[in-house]
């Protein structure tokens, strides 16, 4: 597997690139477009789409913007964190009701949690419930999904959980939210040795140590009784959650080392017997480079075999632009009504190479066939674009949002 040049048009990294998107907006959504990665689409009961976003840090919550009209998005709420040392970097969203992860700078600082709105009126959401994770060696949730109405699955901290390295103390979590004014824990775990209970070695450090911990938790309706979790320095494991209260390990993959470890989000695409699975780049000017997206053989999901990777630029054209360079989010083809699902392309977002499409028809020669560069947004901190998520909705429009300062961007594919 190699990173190569990917032919793409415009090879001066330093300019703005649209190469088969065509950009329908921008919305710094009021002047605070640092935005995290939690994007969601709602059909509100007046017709109206209103997307649902995620703030990368505060002083905001959360946004709800009109996207009925994809080429004139329209701000209708913007909410306030309570306090200054938290953060909603994720949210989901199912039916009228939005999960929200609450997580903070510092470990046993409140509020930490998940917080449950209804969003029928979308200019109003109403508190419904929260759900206490704060503790002395808990920073709360850092990334929750939530698609089917009855479960959140999440990386979440608790106040009873002592990791047995700091940088460990985040875990997998799964809230029963069938009474959304409710919420009950049902099951958990943790990767063996981060615990300061488990009676195994913690596992070795890497280099850049960024934590063994939960990251992504998804879990799809073609097979609900999987949940495919990304575990950061741990890697990636396929678990069988058939009993909620006692999840239970299928397979294990991970590429670090000797790669950089930061490993982020698992899709699978079940038709085709493939998983993509995501790193994420968390330094800037690429000094954690190569983050990738990766393509795995998963017909035998307890052996799960690395095939290929999507091509990137070259490093160099991208290392010295300002802030990170690298893999992060794709489109995780969330299963709901208003999500695009396809297991021909992929969709990434690559912090400062931007936004990135690959044609994935032959699983072991992935294509670039589209780029979404934008010039540095006003007010960037690094100087660069660092396009930190993106979603496409049922119609093909794709949204994609800047880490720091640039907010909204709705884009059509010309491919």
């Amino acid at each position: 597997m190699t990173v190569t040049d990917t032919g793409s048009p415009n090879k001066n990294a330093a300019e703005p690139v649209s190469w088969n998107f065509k950009l329908l907006a921008q919305n710094d959504l009021g002047g605070f477009g640092g935005m995290g990665e939690g994007i969601a689409v709602q059909i509100a009961k007046d017709g109206r789409r209103i997307a649902w976003i995620a703030h990368e840090s505060g002083p905001k919550n959360f946004t709800g913007v009109d996207v009925t009209d994809p080429r004139n998005p329209k701000v209708v709420v913007q909410t306030e964190l309570p306090a200054t040392h938290m953060r909603s970097n994720s949210l989901d969203l199912s039916g009228d009701i939005l999960s929200v992860a609450y997580q903070t700078q510092k470990v046993g600082q409140q509020p930490a949690g998940l917080e449950l709105f209804d969003v029928s009126v979308p200019e109003n959401p109403r508190s419904i419930s929260f759900f206490d994770c704060s503790g002395p060696t808990s920073r709360g949730v850092h990334q929750l999904w939530f698609c089917d109405g009855e479960f959140v699955h999440m990386a979440s901290g608790a106040p009873d959980f002592k990791p047995s390295h700091p940088n460990d103390d985040q875990f997998y979590r799964c809230i029963d939210v069938r009474n959304p004014s409710k919420p009950v824990e049902v099951g958990r775990w943790w990767m063996p040795g981060t615990s300061a209970t488990d009676n195994v070695a913690p596992p070795p450090r890497h280099p850049m140590d960024k934590g063994y911990r939960a990251h992504n938790t998804n879990v799809y309706p073609q097979r609900p009784d999987r949940l495919y979790l990304c575990y950061i320095d741990g890697g990636m494991f396929v678990m069988d959650i058939k009993d909620k209260a006692n999840p239970k390990v299928i397979s294990h993959w991970t590429n670090s080392p000797p790669y950089t470890g930061f490993m982020h989000t698992a899709v699978p695409l079940f038709d085709r017997g493939l998983m993509l699975v995501t790193d994420e780049s968390t330094e800037n000017n690429a000094s954690d480079w190569p983050k990738l997206v990766w393509v795995l053989d998963a017909r035998d999901e307890s052996n799960l075999v690395p095939i290929s990777t999507c091509p990137m630029p070259p490093v160099d054209a991208y290392k010295d632009r300002g802030g990170r360079f690298g893999a992060h989010n794709i489109h995780e083809n969330t299963p709901v009504p208003t999500a695009w699902q396809s297991d021909q392309i992929v969709f990434g977002t690559f912090f400062n190479g931007g936004l990135r499409a690959f044609d994935i028809s032959n699983a072991y020669q992935p294509k670039e066939i589209a780029a979404f560069v934008p010039a540095a947004p006003k007010g960037s901190s690094v100087g660069a674009i660092q396009l930190n998520d993106v979603y496409v909705d049922e119609r093909g429009i794709v949204y994609t949002v800047d880490r720091f300062s640039g907010g909204l961007y709705t884009l059509e594919m010309d491919f």
